[in-house]
């Protein structure tokens, strides 16, 4: 009868033991991050933001969550399979990073796994929801608007070198709507009657032949699109840009910091922020089209007066006026 009551009181002592492992484990949130870069061009700093959105709702990796990533490494045409991968783990949400290549690709993929993406041009118009406010299915996120910026990026870049007649413009022809963002962008060099030379670019190699077109060209400044693939190759395309001495404006504050001339743009580390938060809103039981998709209200004008110094320009009065943030 001892011996009974000796095993009946381990058996019920393994069992309290048992149960909270069990409840931490069954704790552990999994969440899936699909991106088109690599792990080592995707920039610390918006990673970091991603996460603090997470932490803002009560979640951190290694503690109470998982984060299951998955690269594209620029190759477009993985992130599917990349997304199938998220999918088949069962991942309660997948935040998408790359803007909307990376955020349709997760959509073919799966219409019942929530999606959050980071920065989407006109995600309504891209088929990601129906509508801003109520987003309407299994996706929600940040608009990016980044190609509808590029006629005002033009106007800055003009002020900046007034008498450039010839503006390079490096885009990526993978990009879906790029035909109608040239159109825009077209319409705004007619205005400013200047000359449009645009390079397609998809490749490293590519990309080195863009700037010798652009010598050859005889480009006086150039517009970097916003893209995953430029945005991971920053430090490529600075150098480029430096060893041609072009005056460049960006999409992104990252590459003004990083020494390029100027930027225009919303912040993308916001757009992270935001993203870690809706991730953290849907593990919550919040559902997508419960979530209005975000539109950036402020854009910031950032210029690098080291690097405008060094390519000879004198800034206007009008444009160091108007500039959010003059880095020296």
């Amino acid at each position: 009868m001892r011996r009974l009551w000796v095993v009946s009181i381990a058996a019920y002592l393994m069992l309290a033991w048992s149960q909270p492992l069990h409840a931490q484990r069954s704790s552990v949130q999994i969440i899936g991050f699909l991106s088109t870069a690599s792990p080592a061009s995707r920039g610390s700093e918006q990673l970091a933001a991603f996460h603090d959105g997470l932490r803002q709702e009560g979640y951190t990796e290694g503690e109470n969550l998982r984060i299951e990533y998955r690269w594209a490494n620029d190759d477009y045409s993985l992130l599917q399979v990349r997304a199938k991968e998220l999918v088949d783990l069962r991942v309660t949400v997948i935040v998408t990073a790359g803007g909307h290549v990376s955020a349709l690709a997760a959509h073919e993929v799966t219409k019942e796994i929530p999606i959050a993406f980071t920065t989407v041009t006109d995600p309504v118009r891209a088929g990601l929801v129906k509508s801003l406010n109520r987003p309407g299915g299994n996706v929600t996120g940040t608009a990016g608007l980044t190609s509808e910026l590029d006629p005002k990026r033009l106007e800055f870049l003009r002020e900046a070198k007034p008498a450039s007649a010839i503006i390079g413009v490096l885009v990526n022809p993978n990009r879906p709507g790029l035909e109608s963002q040239l159109e825009e962008l077209q319409a705004a060099a007619n205005k400013f009657n200047v000359k449009l030379e645009v390079q397609k670019t998809a490749s490293d190699q590519q990309l080195q032949g863009a700037f010798q077109a652009f010598a050859s060209q005889r480009v006086d400044a150039l517009i970097v699109t916003a893209d995953p693939f430029f945005n991971n190759r920053r430090a490529q395309v600075l150098s480029l840009s430096e060893s041609r001495s072009l005056p460049a404006i960006y999409q992104w504050r990252e590459f003004v910091t990083a020494g390029g001339l100027m930027s225009y743009g919303p912040s993308i580390t916001e757009a992270y922020r935001k993203a870690g938060i809706n991730a953290g809103l849907i593990l919550k039981g919040t559902k997508p089209s419960d979530i209005p998709v975000v539109q950036p209200t402020r854009f910031q004008l950032v210029i690098n007066q080291k690097t405008a110094s060094r390519l000879g320009l004198v800034l206007s009065p009008y444009l160091l006026s108007v500039a959010d943030e003059l880095l020296e």
